[in-house]
């Protein structure tokens, strides 16, 4: 048979399902819960690196300015 297949099995495809009208409570498989929980803790790392390294960065600033101010 030397036909190319066209039939559309799904092999090697991702499926992600859709939740219907009827079923608002979706949440996925496991796998997803698991997704969004990793998602959300790097999410909340990032921020409290952000938010370490402004406050660094302001106590660096402060102190220059101390410095400047006292220095003349």
């Amino acid at each position: 048979m030397s036909a190319a297949s066209t039939d559309n099995d799904g092999q090697g495809m991702i499926v992600n399902p859709k939740p219907r009208a009827d079923n608002q409570d979706w949440d996925g498989d496991e796998a997803d819960r698991a997704d969004r929980l990793r998602f959300e803790e790097e999410q909340a790392m990032i921020r409290e690196q952000t938010e370490a390294r402004a406050a660094a960065k302001a106590a660096a600033e402060k102190l220059a300015a101390e410095a400047k101010g006292s220095g003349s």
